[in-house]
């Protein structure tokens, strides 16, 4: 027996309780830096994010696959980035490893933080051994990651609304 799917609206407002409640506990501010207690800070940061998006959902094996991830690369990265404050293409190179389980090399990689650089939506600090990205606009990266945000649930509410159909 096929066990029934979650209620769209009881997703929807598990999902809206979940980024009510990430943005109130996001008033804090991470400090920005490359210490390793930095990176633990975002990676927690992170991992909860994931936590709240699997716990609203009717299972709990959540896998994004490469190709959806290299779809809405930008998006993620300016997620990434905007998390850190501040980094360099490795550490993207390993958040995207650890927190969707992408195997990204850094020619898929590179080349989108240079095209949004060029776009003037990230700015970029030569270091000695790397390059630092940070966000030089905020609000394209809002209205882009909205923008995102309701085409994919847009295209899940279209998929939900077919299963019945089957």
């Amino acid at each position: 027996m096929r066990e029934q799917p979650p209620n769209t609206k009881s997703v929807l407002e598990q999902f809206s309780s979940a980024a009510t409640a990430a943005g109130q506990s996001a008033q804090y501010d991470i400090t920005i830096g490359t210490t390793k207690e930095d990176s633990r800070a975002v990676e927690r940061e992170l991992d909860e994010l994931m936590a709240e998006v699997t716990s609203a959902l009717p299972t709990d094996d959540v896998q994004f696959d490469d190709a959806i991830i290299k779809e809405n690369l930008d998006e993620i990265l300016l997620m990434l980035i905007s998390l850190h404050g501040e980094t360099h293409g490795k550490e993207l190179l390993s958040d995207l490893t650890h927190l969707f389980g992408a195997q990204l090399s850094p020619g898929t990689v590179y080349p989108s933080l240079h095209e949004l650089e060029d776009e003037g939506v990230l700015s970029m600090h030569a270091k000695v051994r790397t390059k630092e990205y940070a966000i030089a606009d905020e609000d394209y990266v809002r209205t882009t990651v909205e923008q995102t945000m309701l085409q994919h649930l847009a295209f899940g509410l279209l998929l939900y609304a077919f299963l019945p159909r089957l």
